[in-house]
């Protein structure tokens, strides 16, 4: 299945692994300088002890530090707002301590405190769309959710909600966290809900990488691998809550890597509506891949089969198909269906909303669909066409 094309791999961060390593934070803050920002979310982080124990070292080590709340998606104007209250502070790295939002905000404010210009300058798809030259600001990325994956990538997903919203990318590899530190303790207090959006998004980036049009050998070994790991512990995480140990590590390890393949090779099709869903209604990002990555997976099957019967990604399907299933089936089609049948068993199972419920309705899909051909959906296995697109949303409705 896979050939050894050639291929490159972009820059990742330097990672720090395993249960404990958030203690590594302090040491590394005070190595880029005497300052830090800290970006987090609006409580559990700064009510844990993990808090108390991070300023008293960073105290000890004559480090100071100011700080900045992230309490939803971030826009653009928050992330100006946020320059122009800092900027004046002799800021010398930025440490985000959060989910995908947190980290999202604080790689943009990182990438702009030293250039002191709007984000909107050098957002994909608005704007002027400017060169990006820097220079960044040394920034360490933290995750204490599994499922952006935002600690691995060089974009900043951000955000304006309404009717001529959008949600686009500010994109560079000097964006890219200098250290990822990945500790799975961390991820003990995540809600129900938010295992499951969040793991739903792991699993769907580390899908739809492997069936990318610029997909690879090495990312293939990569997504798989995450995969494995979504598919033996989501589901153990979502019913057993924060003692499932085992299973934080796994979907820490799951997510990471869902980060690494999709920096390197894209999304697909469930990105692409993820764009426009997120920016016109207010739909949180985990829930539409959640919902949408079982119809997705069928539609482009069914696409394939259609008109491009030897493309690679339906072989492609059928190996996910018995990953994700741990059996071999009888033949691909056994192992199509498997595979669409598993993820509509997840998404019941852990109770992923339709669509409607964010007050999507059928007179609004035409518009959606038209919003939806960024650069997620170039990279997905086939072109569908706007009815295909379109079928997906109904489906999930």
């Amino acid at each position: 299945m896979n050939s050894f094309k050639p291929f490159s791999i972009a820059r990742l961060p330097r990672i720090e692994f395993g249960s404990g390593s958030v203690n590594k934070i302090p040491n590394l803050v005070a190595g880029y300088g005497k300052r830090v920002l800290i970006v987090t979310g609006k409580g559990s982080f700064r009510a844990s002890p993990h808090w108390q124990n991070l300023t008293d070292a960073l105290a000890e080590l004559s480090v100071g530090w100011e700080h900045c709340i992230v309490d939803s998606e971030p826009s653009p104007h928050y992330v100006d707002e946020r320059v122009e209250e800092f900027a004046g502070h002799d800021i010398d790295v930025v440490l985000g301590i959060g989910g995908g939002s947190v980290l999202d905000a604080a790689k943009a404010i990182a990438g702009l405190l030293k250039v002191r210009r709007s984000v909107m300058d050098f957002l994909e798809g608005v704007g002027p769309e400017l060169p990006y030259d820097g220079p960044a600001l040394p920034f360490i990325a933290v995750p204490t959710t599994a499922g952006t994956g935002s600690e691995a990538t060089k974009n900043a997903v951000l955000s304006v909600q309404g009717e001529n919203g959008f949600k686009k990318s500010f994109r560079d590899d000097k964006l890219v966290a200098e250290y990822a530190i990945v500790d799975p303790d961390l991820l003990a207090s995540c809600a129900p809900e938010l295992i499951a959006s969040n793991g739903m998004d792991a699993l769907t980036q580390l899908m739809e990488s492997y069936v990318s049009l610029r997909a690879n050998v090495l990312v293939d070994a990569l997504a798989i691998s995450g995969l494995r790991a979504v598919r033996d512990s989501l589901l153990t995480w979502y019913t057993q809550g924060p003692t499932a140990k085992q299973a934080h590590a796994q979907m820490a390890y799951a997510a990471m890597l869902s980060g690494i393949t999709l920096a390197q090779v894209g999304l697909g099709s469930v990105h692409g509506l993820a764009s426009p869903l997120g920016a016109f209604y207010p739909i949180p990002h985990g829930v539409v891949c959640g919902t949408l990555v079982a119809a997705a997976t069928e539609v482009n099957i069914n696409s394939m089969l259609a008109r491009e019967p030897n493309n690679i990604a339906l072989d492609k399907y059928a190996r996910l198909g018995e990953v994700l299933c741990q059996r071999r089936h009888a033949s691909r089609e056994a192992a199509w269906q498997a595979l669409v049948d598993l993820l509509k068993e997840w998404t019941d199972k852990m109770q992923l909303a339709r669509l409607s419920e964010y007050g999507l309705q059928d007179d609004a899909l035409d518009h959606v669909v038209r919003h939806s051909r960024g650069s997620s959906m170039k990279t997905n296995p086939i072109v569908l066409s706007d009815d295909e697109i379109k079928q997906v949303l109904q489906m999930r409705l």
